[in-house]
């Protein structure tokens, strides 16, 4: 993908040249020049695997559906994406089983009420290419955040939760770890939906730079 067309999973759009563990789909993004025009067209926010059957897909088609990138999988689902049910199909069941532990209920929710359930909890009604204050945040106790979670550290920066500590986002890997706070209320970036996941057993595959 062209520098200038690099779409940056947490709402805007910068010249990184890194790529990241997963590639998504929210539609078409792009115009007739293959400028990027838009953050989503649809409600399919999937996260698929980089690689697949030896299939290639043009970066800035117009017409075609965009490739955005994520550095892992906590990234992705802080995006507001959920495995995709094609390429990463087992951990899409086993996404879609941990909403239904989550929910109590024995029957495992479809991929269309999830998409809806995430679109809920994306974005606050607005317009416009750059959507990062549009981003719907919620708070929770820090302590019962699980591993793969993002919330909102000092000066805005995304962190991932995990068991001992916090760690920032960068395009190119999680740096500058700290401990995790024992107690506090922390801004939650992951939608609830997906958070909820993480907690009832959804295990998120992160970046190296995380271990």
């Amino acid at each position: 993908m062209p520098l200038r067309n690099r779409v940056d999973p947490w709402g805007d759009l910068h010249a990184e040249p890194a790529r990241g563990m997963f590639t998504g789909n929210r539609g078409c993004l792009v115009n007739e020049a293959g400028e990027v025009v838009r953050q989503y067209r649809g409600d399919l926010w999937i996260t698929c695997v980089t690689e697949f059957r030896g299939r290639r897909n043009p970066l800035a088609s117009p017409g075609r559906w965009t490739p955005v990138f994520f550095l892992d999988e906590a990234v992705a689902l802080a995006a507001g994406h959920r495995p995709c049910g094609y390429c990463r199909i087992d951990a899409y069941h086993a996404y879609l089983e941990a909403v239904g532990r989550a929910q109590g209920d024995t029957r495992v929710p479809s991929a269309l009420e999830i998409n809806r359930l995430l679109k809920a909890e994306r974005y606050r009604p607005g317009r416009g290419l750059v959507r990062a204050n549009d981003r719907i945040l919620w708070d929770a106790p820090i302590e019962s955040l699980p591993t793969g979670s993002v919330i909102i550290g000092r000066g805005g920066v995304p962190r991932l939760v995990l068991p001992d500590r916090t760690m920032a986002f960068s395009f190119t890997g999680w740096v500058d770890p700290v401990d995790r706070p024992r107690s506090g209320t922390a801004q939650v970036l992951t939608p609830p939906t997906s958070t909820a996941a993480l907690t009832h057993g959804f295990v998120p595959s992160l970046h190296p730079s995380a271990s």
